[in-house]
Protein backbone atom coordinates (compact mmCIF):
# COMPACT_ATOMS: atom_id res chain seq x y z
CA UNK A 1 0.00 0.00 0.00
CA UNK A 2 1.41 3.40 -1.01
CA UNK A 3 1.78 5.90 1.82
CA UNK A 4 3.35 9.32 1.35
CA UNK A 5 4.59 9.70 4.92
CA UNK A 6 6.08 6.22 4.90
CA UNK A 7 7.99 6.99 1.72
CA UNK A 8 9.34 10.29 3.02
CA UNK A 9 10.36 8.78 6.35
CA UNK A 10 12.13 5.95 4.56
CA UNK A 11 14.19 8.43 2.55
CA UNK A 12 15.16 10.30 5.69
CA UNK A 13 16.17 7.13 7.52
CA UNK A 14 18.23 5.91 4.55
CA UNK A 15 20.07 9.22 4.32
CA UNK A 16 20.83 9.15 8.04
CA UNK A 17 22.13 5.61 7.78
CA UNK A 18 24.71 6.52 5.10
CA UNK A 19 25.97 9.59 6.85
CA UNK A 20 23.39 12.30 6.37
CA UNK A 21 22.36 14.47 3.43
CA UNK A 22 21.02 17.99 3.03
CA UNK A 23 17.39 18.85 3.59
CA UNK A 24 17.20 19.99 -0.03
CA UNK A 25 18.47 16.62 -1.21
CA UNK A 26 15.97 14.81 0.99
CA UNK A 27 13.15 17.05 -0.26
CA UNK A 28 14.14 16.34 -3.87
CA UNK A 29 14.11 12.61 -3.19
CA UNK A 30 10.72 12.90 -1.49
CA UNK A 31 9.34 14.80 -4.50
CA UNK A 32 10.67 12.07 -6.78
CA UNK A 33 8.83 9.46 -4.72
CA UNK A 34 5.66 11.60 -4.87
CA UNK A 35 5.89 11.71 -8.65
CA UNK A 36 6.45 7.97 -8.89
CA UNK A 37 3.31 7.16 -6.93
CA UNK A 38 1.05 9.68 -8.62
CA UNK A 39 -0.76 6.93 -10.49
CA UNK A 40 -1.54 6.64 -14.21
CA UNK A 41 -4.43 9.10 -14.58
CA UNK A 42 -6.79 7.23 -12.32
CA UNK A 43 -9.58 9.84 -12.34
CA UNK A 44 -9.70 9.81 -16.14
CA UNK A 45 -9.69 6.01 -16.15
CA UNK A 46 -12.67 5.92 -13.75
CA UNK A 47 -14.50 8.63 -15.70
CA UNK A 48 -14.10 6.80 -19.01
CA UNK A 49 -15.39 3.58 -17.44
CA UNK A 50 -18.48 5.43 -16.22
CA UNK A 51 -19.14 7.02 -19.61
CA UNK A 52 -18.43 4.00 -21.82
CA UNK A 53 -20.15 1.21 -19.88
CA UNK A 54 -23.39 0.03 -21.48
CA UNK A 55 -26.08 -2.25 -20.11
CA UNK A 56 -24.93 -4.95 -22.52
CA UNK A 57 -21.44 -4.81 -20.96
CA UNK A 58 -22.77 -6.01 -17.61
CA UNK A 59 -23.08 -9.83 -17.41
CA UNK A 60 -26.58 -11.12 -16.68
CA UNK A 61 -25.48 -12.85 -13.47
CA UNK A 62 -24.24 -9.46 -12.22
CA UNK A 63 -27.51 -7.67 -13.02
CA UNK A 64 -29.39 -10.46 -11.23
CA UNK A 65 -27.27 -9.91 -8.13
CA UNK A 66 -27.88 -6.18 -8.45
CA UNK A 67 -31.64 -6.65 -8.55
CA UNK A 68 -31.50 -8.39 -5.18
CA UNK A 69 -29.73 -5.38 -3.67
CA UNK A 70 -32.17 -2.97 -5.33
CA UNK A 71 -35.19 -4.86 -3.96
CA UNK A 72 -33.50 -4.96 -0.55
CA UNK A 73 -32.90 -1.20 -0.74
CA UNK A 74 -36.52 -0.42 -1.57
CA UNK A 75 -37.69 -2.57 1.35
CA UNK A 76 -35.38 -0.80 3.75
CA UNK A 77 -36.57 2.57 2.47
CA UNK A 78 -40.12 1.55 3.36
CA UNK A 79 -39.07 0.35 6.82
CA UNK A 80 -36.99 3.50 7.30
CA UNK A 81 -39.95 5.69 6.39
CA UNK A 82 -41.41 4.97 9.85
CA UNK A 83 -38.13 5.20 11.79
CA UNK A 84 -37.69 7.82 14.50
CA UNK A 85 -35.57 9.82 12.07
CA UNK A 86 -38.17 9.94 9.30
CA UNK A 87 -40.44 12.67 10.77
CA UNK A 88 -37.42 14.93 11.23
CA UNK A 89 -36.40 14.43 7.60
CA UNK A 90 -39.92 15.23 6.40
CA UNK A 91 -40.08 18.34 8.59
CA UNK A 92 -36.81 19.50 7.08
CA UNK A 93 -38.03 18.93 3.51
CA UNK A 94 -41.26 20.80 4.20
CA UNK A 95 -39.26 23.78 5.48
CA UNK A 96 -37.72 24.07 2.00
CA UNK A 97 -41.16 24.69 0.41
CA UNK A 98 -40.64 22.69 -2.77
CA UNK A 99 -43.43 23.35 -5.26
CA UNK A 100 -42.28 21.41 -8.33
CA UNK A 101 -40.65 18.22 -7.10
CA UNK A 102 -40.67 15.22 -9.45
CA UNK A 103 -38.89 12.58 -7.35
CA UNK A 104 -40.59 10.46 -4.69
CA UNK A 105 -39.76 10.18 -1.03
CA UNK A 106 -40.45 6.46 -0.62
CA UNK A 107 -43.22 5.55 1.80
CA UNK A 108 -44.81 9.02 1.65
CA UNK A 109 -46.75 11.28 -0.72
CA UNK A 110 -43.93 13.83 -0.90
CA UNK A 111 -42.41 14.86 -4.22
CA UNK A 112 -39.16 16.83 -4.13
CA UNK A 113 -36.24 17.58 -6.47
CA UNK A 114 -34.07 14.49 -7.14
CA UNK A 115 -31.23 15.74 -4.95
CA UNK A 116 -33.44 15.84 -1.87
CA UNK A 117 -35.24 12.59 -2.68
CA UNK A 118 -31.80 10.97 -2.75
CA UNK A 119 -31.04 12.51 0.65
CA UNK A 120 -34.30 11.37 2.26
CA UNK A 121 -34.34 7.88 0.75
CA UNK A 122 -30.66 7.37 1.58
CA UNK A 123 -31.31 8.18 5.22
CA UNK A 124 -34.33 5.85 5.24
CA UNK A 125 -32.42 2.93 3.73
CA UNK A 126 -29.62 3.27 6.28
CA UNK A 127 -31.71 4.23 9.31
CA UNK A 128 -32.03 0.63 10.55
CA UNK A 129 -28.48 -0.36 9.45
CA UNK A 130 -30.06 -3.32 7.69
CA UNK A 131 -28.64 -2.57 4.23
CA UNK A 132 -26.06 -4.49 2.22
CA UNK A 133 -22.29 -4.23 2.53
CA UNK A 134 -19.54 -4.79 -0.03
CA UNK A 135 -17.19 -7.47 1.29
CA UNK A 136 -13.98 -5.61 0.53
CA UNK A 137 -11.11 -6.18 2.93
CA UNK A 138 -10.62 -2.55 3.99
CA UNK A 139 -12.61 0.69 4.03
CA UNK A 140 -15.90 -1.19 4.31
CA UNK A 141 -18.64 0.57 2.36
CA UNK A 142 -22.37 -0.07 2.16
CA UNK A 143 -22.87 -0.79 -1.52
CA UNK A 144 -26.46 0.22 -2.30
CA UNK A 145 -27.40 3.14 -0.06
CA UNK A 146 -25.23 5.88 -1.63
CA UNK A 147 -26.08 4.81 -5.19
CA UNK A 148 -29.68 3.55 -5.50
CA UNK A 149 -31.44 6.67 -4.10
CA UNK A 150 -29.88 9.22 -6.50
CA UNK A 151 -30.02 6.87 -9.48
CA UNK A 152 -33.68 6.07 -8.85
CA UNK A 153 -34.59 9.73 -8.24
CA UNK A 154 -33.05 10.83 -11.55
CA UNK A 155 -34.49 7.88 -13.47
CA UNK A 156 -37.96 8.42 -12.00
CA UNK A 157 -38.03 12.16 -12.67
CA UNK A 158 -36.57 11.69 -16.16
CA UNK A 159 -38.84 8.76 -17.11
CA UNK A 160 -35.82 6.52 -17.67
CA UNK A 161 -35.94 2.77 -18.29
CA UNK A 162 -35.14 -0.12 -16.00
CA UNK A 163 -32.02 -0.85 -18.03
CA UNK A 164 -30.82 2.72 -17.46
CA UNK A 165 -31.38 2.36 -13.72
CA UNK A 166 -29.56 -0.96 -13.60
CA UNK A 167 -26.63 0.42 -15.61
CA UNK A 168 -26.26 3.52 -13.42
CA UNK A 169 -26.59 1.44 -10.27
CA UNK A 170 -23.87 -1.01 -11.25
CA UNK A 171 -21.53 1.71 -12.53
CA UNK A 172 -21.94 3.65 -9.29
CA UNK A 173 -21.42 0.65 -7.02
CA UNK A 174 -18.43 -0.52 -9.05
CA UNK A 175 -16.69 2.86 -9.10
CA UNK A 176 -17.32 3.51 -5.41
CA UNK A 177 -16.19 0.09 -4.23
CA UNK A 178 -13.02 0.04 -6.35
CA UNK A 179 -12.11 3.49 -5.00
CA UNK A 180 -12.62 2.05 -1.51
CA UNK A 181 -10.30 -0.84 -2.32
CA UNK A 182 -7.65 1.56 -3.63
CA UNK A 183 -7.36 4.11 -0.84
CA UNK A 184 -5.07 3.29 2.09
CA UNK A 185 -6.65 1.51 5.10
CA UNK A 186 -5.71 4.61 7.07
CA UNK A 187 -8.90 6.17 5.71
CA UNK A 188 -11.03 3.79 7.79
CA UNK A 189 -8.59 3.37 10.67
CA UNK A 190 -8.35 7.11 11.30
CA UNK A 191 -12.11 7.38 11.76
CA UNK A 192 -13.65 8.12 8.36
CA UNK A 193 -17.00 6.50 7.53
CA UNK A 194 -16.42 5.22 3.95
CA UNK A 195 -20.14 5.03 3.13
CA UNK A 196 -20.33 8.78 3.69
CA UNK A 197 -17.01 9.66 2.06
CA UNK A 198 -16.38 7.19 -0.76
CA UNK A 199 -20.12 6.69 -1.17
CA UNK A 200 -20.30 10.29 -2.42
CA UNK A 201 -18.08 9.33 -5.35
CA UNK A 202 -20.17 6.25 -6.14
CA UNK A 203 -23.25 8.46 -6.11
CA UNK A 204 -21.61 10.93 -8.49
CA UNK A 205 -20.68 8.10 -10.85
CA UNK A 206 -24.28 6.84 -11.00
CA UNK A 207 -25.70 10.34 -11.52
CA UNK A 208 -23.16 11.19 -14.21
CA UNK A 209 -24.22 8.03 -16.04
CA UNK A 210 -27.93 8.84 -15.87
CA UNK A 211 -27.37 12.42 -17.05
CA UNK A 212 -25.10 11.33 -19.91
CA UNK A 213 -22.10 13.44 -18.92
CA UNK A 214 -18.94 13.13 -20.99
CA UNK A 215 -15.62 12.01 -19.49
CA UNK A 216 -14.42 15.51 -18.57
CA UNK A 217 -17.75 16.48 -17.02
CA UNK A 218 -17.71 13.20 -15.11
CA UNK A 219 -14.25 13.92 -13.73
CA UNK A 220 -15.56 17.32 -12.61
CA UNK A 221 -18.51 15.63 -10.92
CA UNK A 222 -16.10 13.33 -9.08
CA UNK A 223 -14.09 16.38 -8.05
CA UNK A 224 -17.13 18.14 -6.62
CA UNK A 225 -18.24 14.96 -4.83
CA UNK A 226 -14.76 14.55 -3.34
CA UNK A 227 -15.01 18.09 -1.98
CA UNK A 228 -18.39 17.26 -0.41
CA UNK A 229 -17.39 13.86 0.98
CA UNK A 230 -17.58 13.49 4.74
CA UNK A 231 -18.48 11.10 7.51
CA UNK A 232 -16.99 10.06 10.86
CA UNK A 233 -17.25 6.71 12.63
CA UNK A 234 -17.68 8.42 15.99
CA UNK A 235 -21.26 9.09 14.85
CA UNK A 236 -22.08 5.37 14.83
CA UNK A 237 -25.00 4.70 17.13
CA UNK A 238 -26.59 8.10 16.50
CA UNK A 239 -28.91 9.66 13.90
CA UNK A 240 -25.89 11.08 12.13
CA UNK A 241 -24.69 7.71 10.82
CA UNK A 242 -27.70 7.37 8.47
CA UNK A 243 -27.41 11.10 7.75
CA UNK A 244 -23.90 10.44 6.43
CA UNK A 245 -25.25 7.79 4.04
CA UNK A 246 -28.12 10.03 2.88
CA UNK A 247 -25.77 12.97 2.46
CA UNK A 248 -23.49 10.83 0.28
CA UNK A 249 -26.47 9.96 -1.91
CA UNK A 250 -27.34 13.66 -2.17
CA UNK A 251 -23.74 14.71 -2.85
CA UNK A 252 -23.50 12.83 -6.13
CA UNK A 253 -26.73 14.34 -7.40
CA UNK A 254 -25.57 17.88 -6.67
CA UNK A 255 -22.11 17.20 -8.12
CA UNK A 256 -23.46 15.82 -11.40
CA UNK A 257 -25.99 18.67 -11.74
CA UNK A 258 -23.23 21.25 -11.35
CA UNK A 259 -20.92 19.45 -13.77
CA UNK A 260 -23.69 19.32 -16.36
CA UNK A 261 -24.08 23.10 -16.06
CA UNK A 262 -20.36 23.68 -16.66
CA UNK A 263 -18.95 23.64 -13.13
CA UNK A 264 -15.28 22.63 -12.93
CA UNK A 265 -13.01 20.95 -10.40
CA UNK A 266 -9.63 19.29 -10.32
CA UNK A 267 -9.54 16.76 -13.15
CA UNK A 268 -7.22 14.38 -11.27
CA UNK A 269 -8.98 14.57 -7.92
CA UNK A 270 -8.35 10.94 -6.95
CA UNK A 271 -4.60 10.62 -7.51
CA UNK A 272 -3.38 14.24 -7.22
CA UNK A 273 -0.73 14.99 -4.56
CA UNK A 274 -3.36 17.03 -2.73
CA UNK A 275 -6.31 14.98 -3.92
CA UNK A 276 -8.74 12.56 -2.33
CA UNK A 277 -6.54 9.49 -1.91
CA UNK A 278 -3.78 11.32 -0.06
CA UNK A 279 -5.82 13.90 1.81
CA UNK A 280 -8.23 11.33 3.26
CA UNK A 281 -6.05 8.22 3.28
CA UNK A 282 -2.39 9.17 3.09
CA UNK A 283 -1.88 6.94 0.07
CA UNK A 284 -3.35 4.51 -2.44
CA UNK A 285 -2.72 1.44 -4.55
CA UNK A 286 -3.15 2.10 -8.30
CA UNK A 287 -3.18 -1.64 -9.03
CA UNK A 288 -6.40 -2.02 -7.05
CA UNK A 289 -8.33 0.13 -9.53
CA UNK A 290 -6.48 0.40 -12.85
CA UNK A 291 -7.95 -2.15 -15.28
CA UNK A 292 -9.99 -3.57 -12.40
CA UNK A 293 -13.28 -1.77 -13.03
CA UNK A 294 -15.71 -4.48 -14.06
CA UNK A 295 -12.80 -6.94 -14.00
CA UNK A 296 -14.23 -8.58 -11.99
CA UNK A 297 -17.41 -6.75 -11.03
CA UNK A 298 -17.64 -6.14 -7.29
CA UNK A 299 -20.88 -8.15 -7.15
CA UNK A 300 -18.91 -11.17 -8.43
CA UNK A 301 -15.80 -10.77 -6.29
CA UNK A 302 -15.47 -10.23 -3.40
CA UNK A 303 -19.27 -9.90 -3.45
CA UNK A 304 -21.91 -8.14 -1.38
CA UNK A 305 -23.45 -9.21 1.95
CA UNK A 306 -27.23 -8.92 2.30
CA UNK A 307 -28.03 -8.73 6.00
CA UNK A 308 -30.12 -11.25 7.89
CA UNK A 309 -30.33 -9.06 11.01
CA UNK A 310 -31.05 -5.29 11.32
CA UNK A 311 -27.74 -4.17 12.77
CA UNK A 312 -24.07 -3.70 11.92
CA UNK A 313 -22.28 -5.84 9.35
CA UNK A 314 -19.68 -6.95 11.88
CA UNK A 315 -22.19 -8.75 14.12
CA UNK A 316 -23.80 -10.83 11.36
CA UNK A 317 -21.47 -13.91 11.47
CA UNK A 318 -21.47 -14.13 15.28
CA UNK A 319 -25.26 -13.71 15.39
CA UNK A 320 -25.73 -16.46 12.81
CA UNK A 321 -23.51 -18.76 14.84
CA UNK A 322 -24.99 -18.08 18.27
CA UNK A 323 -28.52 -18.55 16.90
CA UNK A 324 -27.46 -21.89 15.41
CA UNK A 325 -25.97 -22.99 18.74
CA UNK A 326 -29.00 -21.80 20.74
CA UNK A 327 -31.39 -23.74 18.51
CA UNK A 328 -29.20 -26.83 18.12
CA UNK A 329 -28.31 -27.18 21.82
CA UNK A 330 -31.58 -25.72 23.16
CA UNK A 331 -29.64 -23.15 25.19
CA UNK A 332 -31.65 -21.14 27.71
CA UNK A 333 -30.39 -17.68 28.61
CA UNK A 334 -31.00 -18.31 32.32
CA UNK A 335 -28.52 -21.21 32.18
CA UNK A 336 -25.71 -19.18 30.58
CA UNK A 337 -22.83 -18.16 32.86
CA UNK A 338 -21.04 -16.01 30.27
CA UNK A 339 -20.39 -15.52 26.57
CA UNK A 340 -16.94 -14.74 25.22
CA UNK A 341 -16.67 -13.47 21.67
CA UNK A 342 -13.32 -12.50 20.19
CA UNK A 343 -12.94 -10.30 17.14
CA UNK A 344 -10.52 -8.29 15.05
CA UNK A 345 -9.26 -5.09 16.72
CA UNK A 346 -10.84 -2.82 14.10
CA UNK A 347 -14.19 -4.57 14.61
CA UNK A 348 -14.05 -4.25 18.40
CA UNK A 349 -13.13 -0.58 18.13
CA UNK A 350 -16.02 0.02 15.71
CA UNK A 351 -18.59 -1.68 17.97
CA UNK A 352 -17.71 0.54 20.92
CA UNK A 353 -21.18 0.59 22.52
CA UNK A 354 -20.46 -2.15 25.06
CA UNK A 355 -23.23 -1.03 27.43
CA UNK A 356 -25.95 0.33 25.10
CA UNK A 357 -29.01 2.12 26.43
CA UNK A 358 -30.73 3.07 23.14
CA UNK A 359 -31.77 1.19 20.01
CA UNK A 360 -29.27 3.09 17.88
CA UNK A 361 -26.47 2.15 20.24
CA UNK A 362 -27.75 -1.42 20.27
CA UNK A 363 -27.23 -1.68 16.53
CA UNK A 364 -23.53 -1.13 17.15
CA UNK A 365 -23.19 -3.38 20.17
CA UNK A 366 -22.07 -6.98 19.87
CA UNK A 367 -23.25 -7.49 23.45
CA UNK A 368 -26.85 -6.47 22.78
CA UNK A 369 -27.13 -8.35 19.50
CA UNK A 370 -26.03 -11.63 21.06
CA UNK A 371 -28.13 -11.02 24.17
CA UNK A 372 -31.38 -10.55 22.26
CA UNK A 373 -30.80 -13.83 20.39
CA UNK A 374 -30.05 -15.69 23.61
CA UNK A 375 -33.20 -14.37 25.26
CA UNK A 376 -35.67 -14.36 22.36
CA UNK A 377 -34.10 -16.51 19.60
CA UNK A 378 -34.77 -13.80 17.05
CA UNK A 379 -33.59 -10.29 16.20
CA UNK A 380 -36.04 -8.31 14.07
CA UNK A 381 -36.80 -4.69 13.33
CA UNK A 382 -39.48 -4.72 16.02
CA UNK A 383 -36.95 -5.62 18.72
CA UNK A 384 -34.49 -2.82 18.02
CA UNK A 385 -36.14 -0.15 20.13
CA UNK A 386 -35.15 1.76 23.25
CA UNK A 387 -37.57 -0.13 25.51
CA UNK A 388 -36.13 -3.52 24.55
CA UNK A 389 -32.51 -2.41 24.95
CA UNK A 390 -33.33 -0.99 28.40
CA UNK A 391 -35.14 -4.08 29.71
CA UNK A 392 -33.65 -5.45 32.94
CA UNK A 393 -33.16 -8.97 31.55
CA UNK A 394 -31.44 -7.62 28.44
CA UNK A 395 -29.11 -5.41 30.46
CA UNK A 396 -28.28 -8.32 32.78
CA UNK A 397 -27.43 -10.53 29.79
CA UNK A 398 -25.33 -7.78 28.20
CA UNK A 399 -23.14 -7.73 31.30
CA UNK A 400 -22.42 -11.45 30.82
CA UNK A 401 -21.12 -10.95 27.26
CA UNK A 402 -17.39 -10.25 26.90
CA UNK A 403 -16.38 -8.85 23.50
CA UNK A 404 -12.61 -8.66 23.17
CA UNK A 405 -9.73 -8.48 20.69
CA UNK A 406 -8.61 -12.00 19.84
CA UNK A 407 -5.16 -12.76 18.34
CA UNK A 408 -6.77 -15.77 16.66
CA UNK A 409 -8.79 -13.58 14.30
CA UNK A 410 -6.64 -10.44 14.26
CA UNK A 411 -6.65 -8.82 10.80
CA UNK A 412 -9.60 -10.98 9.79
CA UNK A 413 -12.40 -8.43 9.84
CA UNK A 414 -15.84 -9.98 10.27
CA UNK A 415 -14.48 -13.18 11.83
CA UNK A 416 -15.16 -14.20 15.42
CA UNK A 417 -14.34 -16.87 17.96
CA UNK A 418 -17.36 -17.68 20.10
CA UNK A 419 -17.60 -19.53 23.42
CA UNK A 420 -20.73 -20.00 25.56
CA UNK A 421 -20.03 -21.20 29.11
CA UNK A 422 -23.01 -22.69 30.90
CA UNK A 423 -23.62 -22.59 34.66
CA UNK A 424 -23.34 -26.40 34.79
CA UNK A 425 -19.84 -26.27 33.28
CA UNK A 426 -20.69 -27.21 29.69
CA UNK A 427 -19.00 -25.15 26.97
CA UNK A 428 -20.20 -24.58 23.39
CA UNK A 429 -17.63 -23.03 21.06
CA UNK A 430 -17.21 -22.31 17.37
CA UNK A 431 -16.25 -19.65 14.88
CA UNK A 432 -18.72 -17.10 13.51
CA UNK A 433 -18.31 -16.98 9.73
CA UNK A 434 -20.14 -17.20 6.41
CA UNK A 435 -23.24 -15.38 7.58
CA UNK A 436 -26.47 -16.02 5.69
CA UNK A 437 -26.57 -13.46 2.90
CA UNK A 438 -22.81 -13.51 2.38
CA UNK A 439 -21.42 -14.36 -1.08
CA UNK A 440 -20.47 -17.83 0.19
CA UNK A 441 -23.91 -18.42 1.75
CA UNK A 442 -26.14 -16.23 -0.44
CA UNK A 443 -29.78 -15.29 -0.23
CA UNK A 444 -31.80 -16.17 -3.31
CA UNK A 445 -34.09 -13.57 -4.90
CA UNK A 446 -36.97 -15.30 -3.12
CA UNK A 447 -35.09 -15.01 0.20
CA UNK A 448 -34.63 -11.29 -0.40
CA UNK A 449 -38.29 -10.99 -1.38
CA UNK A 450 -39.23 -12.54 1.98
CA UNK A 451 -37.01 -10.04 3.79
CA UNK A 452 -38.65 -7.29 1.70
CA UNK A 453 -42.10 -8.49 2.81
CA UNK A 454 -40.97 -8.29 6.42
CA UNK A 455 -39.79 -4.71 5.96
CA UNK A 456 -43.02 -3.76 4.19
CA UNK A 457 -45.14 -5.39 6.88
CA UNK A 458 -43.15 -3.52 9.54
CA UNK A 459 -44.06 -0.29 7.71
CA UNK A 460 -47.70 -1.46 7.48
CA UNK A 461 -47.47 -1.29 3.69
CA UNK A 462 -50.39 -2.67 1.62
CA UNK A 463 -49.69 -6.24 0.56
CA UNK A 464 -50.84 -5.58 -3.01
CA UNK A 465 -48.23 -2.85 -3.40
CA UNK A 466 -45.63 -5.06 -1.74
CA UNK A 467 -46.13 -7.86 -4.27
CA UNK A 468 -46.18 -5.37 -7.14
CA UNK A 469 -42.73 -4.03 -6.19
CA UNK A 470 -41.28 -7.55 -6.01
CA UNK A 471 -42.68 -8.40 -9.45
CA UNK A 472 -41.45 -5.16 -11.05
CA UNK A 473 -37.91 -5.44 -9.64
CA UNK A 474 -37.65 -9.11 -10.63
CA UNK A 475 -37.94 -8.03 -14.28
CA UNK A 476 -36.55 -4.52 -13.89
CA UNK A 477 -34.69 -4.61 -17.20
CA UNK A 478 -38.04 -4.86 -19.01
CA UNK A 479 -39.50 -1.63 -17.58
CA UNK A 480 -39.73 1.15 -20.14
CA UNK A 481 -40.22 3.70 -17.35
CA UNK A 482 -39.13 3.13 -13.75
CA UNK A 483 -41.90 5.52 -12.78
CA UNK A 484 -44.06 2.39 -12.86
CA UNK A 485 -42.56 1.64 -9.45
CA UNK A 486 -43.66 4.97 -8.02
CA UNK A 487 -47.27 4.12 -7.29
CA UNK A 488 -46.28 1.00 -5.38
CA UNK A 489 -43.57 2.79 -3.38
CA UNK A 490 -45.56 5.87 -2.35
CA UNK A 491 -48.81 6.97 -0.70
CA UNK A 492 -51.36 8.38 -3.14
Amino acid sequence: MIRRDFCKNSIALTAAAVGGGSLATLAAKAASVEKSVKGPEITRHVSEFIVKTKFSDIPQNITELGKKSILDGFGLALAGSISEIAPLVRQYLKLLNFADGKASVIGTNLKVPPRFAAFANGIAIHSDDYDDTAMIAVNIVHATVPVLPPAFALCESGHRSGKELLTAFHVGVEAGCKIAESISPRHFNDGYHPTGTIGSLGSAAACAKVLGLDARQTSYALGVAAAEAGGLRDNFGSMTKPFQAGHAAENGSLAADLAQLGWTSGEDILEAPRGFFRAEGGGFDPAAIMNRLGNPWIFASPGVLLKRFPCGTIQQPAMDEILRLVQQENIKAADVEKVDVGGDRADVETLFHHRPTTALEGKFSMEFCLSILLLERKATLAQFNDATVQRADIQAMIRRVNYFVSPEVENKMGSNVLKITMKDGRVFADHGRLAKGSPENPMSFDDVAEKFRGCAEFAKWPSQKTESIITLVRSLENLSDVGQLTEALTVR
